[in-house]
């Protein structure tokens, strides 16, 4: 197996993955693809669905290029649902590179509190998120469970 992993961050809005993905990036030097950045770049927002599929999809091709060339990839997407976790497990298995999965699991509150804050600054404050959005959001996500989070490979050193 090549030495380049896959490592994905999973949660709602607010949960961390952002800082997560920056702090892993560095620590492992490895390329940082976080969709959100590339939205607001092109002139869109996150709310632009047709504009975050095609988005997402060619970080996505991207991401599975870099690793082809052995290096590490962060990918900060969410990864709501289980079903976009298992296809890129099950690619970056095909392209001989092991797979971490970095659940956030932070209380509801607490994300409304720390999304409530970045709603204030830009780019968020021009198209916040709102509470509501937040409620159904969190009906909708597919937490990891341990059965799940057990088909994906631990970071280094973490025995």
């Amino acid at each position: 197996m090549s030495s380049a992993r896959l490592i994905l961050t999973c949660g709602l809005p607010g949960s961390g993955k952002t800082m997560l993905a920056q702090q892993l990036a560095s620590d492992r030097a490895a390329v940082r693809l976080t969709k959100d950045e590339w939205m607001w770049a092109l002139g869109s927002s996150p709310w632009d669905g047709p504009t975050q599929e095609k988005v997402e999809r060619e970080l996505w091709n991207l991401a599975q290029e870099i690793l082809r060339l052995g290096l590490s990839v962060v990918l900060d997407f969410g990864l709501w649902a289980r079903v976009e976790r298992d296809e890129m497990r099950s690619a970056a298995r095909e392209l001989g590179v092991g797979v971490e999965l970095h659940f956030l699991d932070v209380p509801t509150d607490e994300l409304w509190r720390r999304i409530d804050a970045r709603n204030s600054k830009p780019p968020w404050d021009s198209e916040p998120i709102n509470r509501a959005h937040l409620d159904e959001w969190s009906l909708i996500f597919q937490a990891p469970d341990a059965d799940e989070l057990a088909l994906f490979d631990p970071p280094p050193n973490s025995n």
